[in-house]
């Protein structure tokens, strides 16, 4: 962790990546460095849309959208690492490799990333993340994104 403040809150990740309710998957940046890595947070709460279907009596956070959550984060690190400026570019999931689940997302639990950039390569960025609650790795994989203008 750095000495200063790097925390930030909603409403600045909701101007840094594009993704909406019910699919936006960060609720709050704990620190980050840019270029380096980023620590977030989403909190898993019973009223979130995917429940209902996925196992509705042992409510579960599917595999794919704690990857989805790891690409975001991942996602506002990028930005950050710009300063916030991708101008009219998005950035898609294009790989996933290695991916292991070790854990159960449940109602309750708070989901903990740590991304890391491992490569940049033309309009594409290879990140190394990783899923925790309560201090446990619950999720890991490595997620190539790429870069598109709109």
């Amino acid at each position: 962790m750095t000495d200063q403040d790097n925390s930030i809150g909603i409403e600045r990740i909701m101007q840094l990546i594009p993704h909406r309710y019910p699919f936006l998957l960060v609720d709050k940046v704990l620190d980050y460095a840019p270029g380096e890595w980023i620590k977030a947070v989403k909190n898993i709460t019973f009223n979130e849309p995917q429940f209902q279907g996925h196992f509705p009596d042992h409510p579960v956070m599917p595999g794919v959208m704690v990857i989805e959550a790891m690409a975001q984060a991942a996602g506002v690190l990028t930005q950050l690492s710009r300063d916030g400026l991708a101008n009219d570019a998005l950035f898609y999931l294009v790989k996933v490799d290695n991916a292991k689940f070790t854990q159960i997302v449940v109602p309750g639990d708070t989901l903990e990333f740590e991304c890391q950039i491992k490569k940049v390569i033309k309009n594409m960025t290879l990140y190394q993340c990783k899923a925790s609650v309560a201090g446990k790795v619950v999720a890991k994989a490595d997620l190539l994104c790429a870069e598109k203008t709109k």
